[in-house]
């Protein structure tokens, strides 16, 4: 499933449909580097379920929170860096587990 989030589906008209912003403003994100759409062979922008979602986080940050872009920036890079580490303490609980087999 995880695979099937990542998968480029939309044109940036349909994302920023879906998101409700303009489509300069999903260019202007992807200008600052808030996000990296995919290209297709044309250079079309193709957004995945994954930065569909991550997107709709970035609105709600700064549409519902108030939150400026640096500090959009900073709370995204946070929660990456926190995702990195679950996935570290996941990855050592399951070893004490492998190795008593």
């Amino acid at each position: 499933m995880a695979a099937r989030m990542r998968e480029p589906r939309y044109v940036i008209s349909i994302a920023a449909r879906m998101i409700g912003v303009h489509t300069h403003t999903l260019r202007y994100y992807e200008r600052v580097g808030l996000v990296e759409p995919a290209r297709s062979d044309t250079n079309l922008r193709l957004y995945s379920d994954e930065d569909i979602e991550r997107l709709r986080r970035i609105r709600s940050l700064m549409g519902e929170m108030g939150v400026n872009l640096a500090g959009v920036e900073v709370i995204l890079n946070l929660l990456a860096r926190m995702e990195e580490m679950q996935r570290q303490i996941d990855s050592m609980a399951r070893a004490p587990r492998r190795a008593q087999k």
